[in-house]
């Protein structure tokens, strides 16, 4: 294992490419500079210190961007599948071979730790691996009879569409949505977080030196109120896969309905895990710890409400909270570091107001529940007991690494406690009653459920949710349903009446 010295040393030379200028745009294959010279800097999270400087589009820039989308189209449109997944292959191959470059760059630019970073740029090539496969067959349809004729389904790309992610995973949240679009046959327009945009200019130079023709994937940089609204309103793009919260939501939602564009939103969450009194407990402690102070709880799908039978409920919160005081914070090239810093001034000010409203609320910090630090957005692992499910702290997502536990009854109060939120995203149940289990996930207003298991991805699965946590479904066909259009060709088989008017 390198040596949180080595990684240091590594670190800084992946970073030494971002020295000599700002980071520009990538349009229609070319390096475009804002017309206004405008731009913004990217800060470190682990000490506050300037990363980068980062060209800032507007209109003139994201103009640029969809009439290089639009004019790659055509001919990336009629690319053969078997084609488009070669290269979408060749583009993981790039992802894997400079997967410790886009780790080393995205701890830095997010505070992420390292150890789970290496692995998500790995995740990131999977899912263009998965795709790519998909390609070949992504066109395909039904056969349809009916008496006198015969109906053909098929698909086709939409056009140009907008993808705008996230800062918490930037990369593999990234290649979630551009890796099927790309399978589709649609050119894209890629708009990362302002927080964290640095891994993503990596991830359009491995596309371009695969062989992805100048402009079917094009990137531009800038704050949501200005890009990404002038990006979601723009007549020439069909579609917007946005992975963000909800209020940019629903203004992307606003900004596109004049166009009719067709939308889907991974948006927020408030995901219990409900662990029963039958649970095996080591296993459930394991995976609620996991699922919420992994990632620095920079999460959607993290657990962030853990719901506990009333019968175990003071033995696993003691043990919880043992594990949390344990869990080392630190800066995110430390290989001994799990929580790192998180992304940004601003959100670190959030996540640290839930402290005293927690005491005003009338909730214990069993762990927790303080910045670390001087220097840098340390907060220690926190678990807030005693709460109660109408609490802030239960109800709002505060993203960061922070569970509040809250005891029920039986199972009814515990999935009236489940529902009783604004999202409904995830869900985590542990028993090992399996009756219990099939009757539990039927009443769980989640998109995705999992029993006696932390989030356990497979890539054919739907992922999505209901509620304010999300429109439509990524993941195996159900992501070509986005990015694609459905056609219907009926043929007649036998000659049919027709009526006849004006005769």
């Amino acid at each position: 294992m390198t040596t949180f010295s080595d990684n240091l040393l590594r670190a800084d030379l992946a970073m030494a490419r971002f020295a000599s200028g700002p980071v520009l745009h990538r349009i229609g294959g070319e390096n475009i500079a804002s017309q206004s010279t405008a731009t913004f800097d990217t800060i470190c999270p682990a000490n506050g210190t300037v990363l980068a400087r980062v060209a800032r589009a507007g209109q003139t820039e994201v103009d640029a961007a969809v009439l290089a989308a639009k004019n790659a189209f055509v001919e990336w449109r009629a690319l053969a599948g078997k084609d488009r997944r070669a290269l979408l292959h060749k583009l993981a191959d790039g992802i894997v071979a400079r997967a410790d470059e886009i780790a080393l760059i995205e701890s830095m630019d997010t505070g992420q730790s390292l150890r789970f970073m290496s692995k998500a740029a790995l995740r990131g090539a999977e899912n263009f691996r998965y795709f790519a496969d998909m390609a070949p067959q992504a066109q395909d349809g039904q056969t349809l009879r009916a008496t006198g004729q015969i109906n053909m389904t098929s698909r086709r790309p939409i056009g140009p569409v907008a993808v705008i992610t996230p800062w918490n995973t930037p990369f593999m949240l990234s290649t979630w949505k551009i890796a099927p679009a790309l399978a589709a046959g649609c050119t894209v327009v890629h708009k990362p977080a302002e927080f964290a945009p640095l891994s993503a200019r990596l991830l359009v130079e491995i596309a371009e030196e695969a062989g992805i023709p100048a402009g079917v994937f094009n990137q531009i940089q800038g704050f949501g109120e200005e890009a990404g609204a002038a990006l979601t309103s723009h007549p020439g793009i069909k579609a917007v896969a946005f992975v963000g919260e909800g209020r940019t939501g629903a203004a992307i939602m606003s900004q596109g309905a004049a166009t009719l564009k067709r939308v889907h939103f991974e948006l927020g969450g408030k995901n219990p895990v409900i662990i029963m009194d039958d649970a095996d407990l080591d296993r459930a402690i394991d995976a609620a710890v996991f699922m919420i102070y992994s990632l620095n709880g920079e999460r959607c799908t993290s657990s962030s409400r853990v719901l506990i039978q009333d019968t175990v409920y003071d033995a696993v919160c003691a043990r919880i909270a043992e594990r949390a005081d344990r869990i080392k914070v630190g800066h995110p090239l430390d290989p001994d570091t799990v929580v790192g810093p998180l992304i940004h001034e601003t959100h670190e000010a959030k996540v640290l107001s839930y402290f005293a409203r927690a005491k005003a609320e009338g909730a214990t910090i069993a762990a927790g529940g303080v910045k670390v630090g001087q220097t840098g957005h340390y907060v220690r692992p926190t678990l807030f007991t005693n709460a109660s499910n109408n609490m802030s702290i239960a109800q709002d997502e505060i993203f960061g690494p922070v569970l509040t536990a809250i005891p029920f009854k039986n199972e009814a109060d515990a999935l009236q406690i489940a529902n009783d939120t604004e999202y409904g995203l995830a869900a985590y149940l542990w028993t090992r009653d399996l009756g219990r289990a099939l009757r539990m996930t039927d009443a769980l207003d989640a998109g995705m459920m999992w029993v006696n298991s932390e989030n356990t991805r497979h890539l054919p699965a739907p992922f999505g949710g209901m509620k304010s946590s999300g429109i439509g479904r990524d993941g195996g066909d159900w992501s070509f349903d986005f990015y694609m259009e459905t056609v219907n060709v009926c043929l007649p088989t036998t000659d049919h009446n027709i009526p006849r008017l004006g005769t």
